[in-house]
């Protein structure tokens, strides 16, 4: 079977995707749009390359800690107990090899799915740009191909009919910061084919993550069912002027134990995502409410570049 994947998108998450791909040995291809989907896509690669790389080496401080079990990248190392610091800089080698030579960048679509195993797609929580995509990938994929989408809020079944393959097409989630946080939601529609949903579930698996199967479809999976009313309360203190965003985090986090409150979420997720996300509901295209203010102050920020851990600002200044 063919080991190559693509990763059409090069945002925040997709970019992470593809990088814990080639890690874990697949021969990646990111399908991007134009030169300037390059110009930003490149520094996600070099940025995170550099951080996925920096934990597995922060790994080997971890060797025999008490803690180590709970810290350890778990999406780049799948069996904790028998670690030593030298595999760990074993790992780093090879990781750092793989990261290199696995990874390339195709502004052809006919080029970069040619003979893919899987397509993962990961643009924007925009319906019409994913229908667009998957209306001129479907004549494109090998019979074989499987594709996936990385929706954080949008159902398989309101894209299956424009994929061409429908049974063969189903949702799979990841978390940020991938190589630590390392989940995948699988998730399929009435369509899809159970051996092609087991399938997925297996390469999610080879790539580090933990498979978490959902058994029917659900907005949002799991995590963002619940992630996303929390995160929406937060931006309804902050819109509202209730309070302040490093108030509201500070408060989430003395009164929980949390180690980040929702806008140094919100920075890490990008307020893209948060704006596109928001824009989905009725509401935010109302005057007066409070979905239509926290769309106009994300945008704001969105405007002046402050988009979150990636561009060095969001809620927060990132050195």
């Amino acid at each position: 079977m063919s080991k190559k994947v693509v990763i059409a998108g090069g945002g925040v998450l997709g970019t992470q995707i593809g990088l814990i791909c080639a890690y874990h040995g697949f021969d990646t291809t990111f399908w991007l749009r134009s030169e300037s989907s390059i110009g930003r896509t490149t520094p996600k690669i070099e940025q995170y390359t550099k951080m996925m790389l920096d934990d597995l080496a922060g790994a080997k401080a971890l060797v025999g800690n008490p803690m180590g079990g709970y810290l350890y990248p778990k999406g780049m190392i799948s069996d904790w107990k028998s670690m030593t610091v030298e595999k760990i800089d074993e790992m780093v080698k090879e990781g750092e090899k793989n990261l290199k030579d696995n990874i390339h960048i195709e502004l052809d679509m006919a080029k970069a799915v040619d003979g893919a195993y899987i397509v993962i797609e990961s643009m924007s929580e925009n319906p019409e740009a994913k229908i667009g995509v998957y209306t001129a990938m479907k004549d494109l994929l090998s019979e074989d191909t499987i594709l996936c989408t990385n929706s954080s809020t949008l159902l398989p079944s309101t894209f299956a009919e424009y994929t061409g393959r429908p049974e063969k097409y189903c949702a799979l989630h990841f978390a940020n910061t991938i190589w630590k946080n390392n989940t995948a939601e699988v998730m399929g529609h009435a369509g899809t084919d159970p051996e092609v949903y087991k399938e997925v579930v297996k390469f999610a698996a080879e790539i580090g993550m933990v498979p978490l199967q959902l058994h029917k479809e659900q907005p949002g999976y799991i995590l963002n069912t619940m992630l996303v009313p929390f995160l929406s309360a937060a931006q309804y203190l902050w819109a509202t002027g209730v309070s302040d965003p490093e108030t509201i985090d500070l408060t989430w986090q003395l009164a929980t134990g949390a180690p980040k409150g929702p806008f140094q979420i919100l920075d890490i997720v990008g307020l893209e995502t948060a704006y596109n996300i928001n824009q989905m509901k009725p509401a935010a295209q109302q005057e007066g409410t409070v979905e239509n203010l926290i769309g106009k102050k994300l945008k704001e920020k969105i405007d002046r570049g402050e988009t979150g851990i990636t561009k060095g600002k969001g809620f927060y200044e990132y050195k």
